[in-house]
């Protein structure tokens, strides 16, 4: 049997300790550590990464200049994203999403939640990109093909799919986005939306579309924010993904109202798809997040939002962890079944 040793993170914050772990389970879990430890850190739960388009993972392959301006590159459905995507092969995309799909493994994401254009089509794309992965699961959030309610197509999305997440309210005929969301869960699905990322969006209307949880909100203000709050609607943030286009998360803010927060990656086209480049990229340019608050980002809070399990660092569960170094939170130990597919 294999031990780790240090700080646990269990859902009531760090804890001292080991875990002796064989044949891909906790088999044990004690304050007294044996010398024969193998590693000395952190000891978290493997990485929920809870917003992604790695659909347009290709892009990064392409010699093409990005705009720095929202409308112009990922606005629907004219922005140059989707007008690469409309283009390219599924070959291409496919190839793409897989190798961001490995990159998410590699840094100890054991779950990320897609955004998948593109109806249909979209979902067998990740499904195929999916196939043969062990040691990573998928919520995939599929899309209409159009920005248009369809019964029909709804129907067909939400059997494939784990619901549906969208662009803002602002892209959409509202009563095409409340008929969607109310279908979404009729189904007993989750239904997502990005809300307030350019400008401020009526919160009214926002609410009103009864999201599960909600991308961005960096113009929302603190009247929007508090109602976010008393609604109980967790919030996706995206650093890096808001420096590119000039915005700035409202972080700080979210945590004095007392906000549940989560991390995404978004556009793989921008960034790396590994969720501890973006947590550390909001530990530096915020203040005030102690190191626990931004795991539970990364952590218990998306496995609560995204109906994951969070029975995990428990004896008998599988050894779903990584260690980190204290210092630079950079992986030093993942178990090896963990990266092999």
């Amino acid at each position: 049997m294999k031990y780790v040793k240090g700080d646990i993170f269990t859902k009531d914050g760090f804890k001292k300790g080991c875990i002796g772990f064989e044949h891909n389970k906790i088999v044990e879990i004690r304050s007294d550590c044996p010398n024969k430890s193998i590693v000395d850190g952190f000891i978290v739960p493997t990485f929920i990464n809870s917003h992604t388009h790695i659909g347009d993972s290709f892009i990064k392959t392409r010699d093409v200049d990005l705009p720095h301006n929202l409308i112009k590159l990922v606005a629907p459905p004219h922005g140059l994203k989707h007008r690469l995507l409309k283009d390219a092969s599924d070959v291409e995309i496919i190839g793409g999403m897989k190798r961001s799909i490995q990159d998410m493994i590699k840094s100890g994401i054991s779950c990320f939640c897609d955004f998948r254009e593109g109806g249909i089509d979209g979902i067998n794309q990740i499904r195929n990109a999916m196939r043969g992965k062990k040691n990573i699961d998928s919520v995939v959030l599929s899309r209409p093909k159009d920005m248009t309610y369809d019964r029909t197509e709804i129907d067909l999305l939400l059997q494939n799919s784990d619901g549906i997440g969208i662009s803002s309210i602002s892209d959409w005929n509202y009563s095409d986005v409340k008929k969607i969301s109310y279908h979404v869960h009729q189904q007993k699905k989750i239904f997502a939306l990005h809300a307030s990322e350019m400008i401020r969006e009526d919160i009214d209307l926002i609410l009103d579309s009864k999201p599960d949880f909600l991308i961005h909100m960096t113009k929302a203000t603190k009247s929007d924010l508090i109602r976010v709050k008393d609604n109980d609607i967790p919030i996706v943030l995206c650093p890096r993904s808001n420096a590119f286009f000039g915005l700035k998360t409202n972080a700080e803010l979210m945590k004095k109202i007392g906000l549940n927060l989560m991390l995404g990656t978004d556009n793989a086209m921008l960034n790396t798809p590994n969720i501890l480049d973006e947590l550390k990229y909001l530990k530096k340019n915020t203040k005030g997040f102690s190191i626990e608050e931004l795991m539970y980002m990364i952590t218990y809070n998306p496995r609560k939002a995204l109906n994951l399990d969070c029975d995990i660092l428990v004896q008998n569960s599988p050894s779903n962890f990584v260690v980190l170094d204290r210092g630079s939170l950079e992986i030093v130990y993942v178990p090896n079944y963990m990266v092999e597919g």
